[in-house]
Formats: structure tokens, sequence, C-alpha cells
């Protein structure tokens, strides 16, 4: 059980170290986009700030991730480290070695994931019917 443990340590450190500097280098480049960047059209002034929101995007992915790795170093420490927060199994060892920070099995995981689509596709269609109620009031 420790030799694990300091494995996956291992493997979570080794990841929060890739991602910072994937997340420095995100950094510098947008950094040096913006100073190189002239006025230019509009067609190109569309293009540089569709880009940088997408740097932004693809910047708040690494964030989370990183959160989310630190949270798992957190529970190596409290010795929850690899127990499902859903069901509270133990989250078998191939899946914490594909994703070393994951906090639930794949069962619980999935589940997880068809409650928030049903949740989301509700919202989406709650809305069009507002739209939808809202243009036949209209004159």
């Amino acid at each position: 059980m420790k030799e694990k443990v300091e494995e996956m340590r291992g493997i979570l450190l080794s990841m929060k170290e890739t991602t910072l500097a994937e997340i420095q280098k995100s950094v510098r480049t947008g950094t040096d986009a913006s100073e190189g960047e002239s006025g230019g059209d509009i067609y190109d002034q569309a293009s540089s700030e569709r880009d940088r929101e997408l740097d932004l995007l693809l910047g708040d992915r690494e964030r989370e991730k990183l959160r989310s790795i630190d949270e798992a170093l957190d529970r190596l420490v409290d010795g929850e480290y690899g127990v499902c927060e859903e069901c509270e199994e133990e989250i078998p060892l191939g899946r914490l070695k594909v994703l070393p920070f994951a906090r639930y099995c794949v069962r619980c995981k999935a589940d997880i994931e068809k409650i928030q689509a049903q949740t989301r596709r509700f919202e989406e269609e709650r809305v069009y019917r507002e739209i939808a109620f809202t243009e036949e009031e209209e004159p």
C-alpha cells in the first residue's frame, strides 16, 4: 500500500510540474503575441481575439487540472486517496494510473456525467421554450 501511495505521489508531482510548465509557456506565448500585434484589418483583429479566447479557455483547463492535482495530493496526505467520493469503494489502480487525480470510480463518474447531461439538456430546452414563448408574444 505504501509503495502505491509513493508511486502515485510521484506521478502526481510529475504531472503538476508538467502542467505548471504548460501554463508558464501559455502565459509567455500570450504575452509575446500581444506585444507583436499591429493594428491589422478587422479580420486580423477578430482572429487574434479568437486566439486569445482559446488561450484563456485552455489556461482555465490547465488551472483546473492543477487544482485537481493539488486536491489529490491532499487526499494522499489525509489517507483518502484512491477512494471513490460517491460510493466509497476503492478506485482501481489502473484508473488512477490513467487519471491520477480521479475522485470517482468509473461507474459513479458515468452516472454523474449522465445526470449532468440530462440537467444540461433540460436547461437548454427550458431556454428554447422561453425564447419561443417570448417571440410568440411580440407583435
